[in-house]
């Protein structure tokens, strides 16, 4: 057994698909929106998120994005104690 308290979950989001624009957060089709998955914590978004992103390197329109969605469950709680 372990001594170390639970981590609390912070869940993410990580998403992606191809932009309108270079410049731009507009998807260019809704319905090919990538949902990558939930997380319990940044690290495993971040892992997540970086495989899809070098995944479609070659495509400048492609985006992923981390959504902190803990952060929309729980707007009170600090941004430094929420990464």
């Amino acid at each position: 057994m372990s001594d170390q308290a639970p981590q609390k979950q912070l869940l993410h989001l990580v998403l992606g698909g191809e932009l309108s624009q270079l410049d731009g957060t507009e998807f260019k089709d809704l319905s090919k929106v990538d949902i990558v998955g939930v997380f319990p914590n940044y690290a495993t978004a971040y892992t997540a998120w970086r495989a899809k992103a070098q995944q479609t390197v070659d495509n400048a329109h492609m985006r992923y994005f981390i959504v902190h969605l803990h952060r929309l469950l729980d707007p009170e709680l600090p941004t430094s104690a929420a990464r």
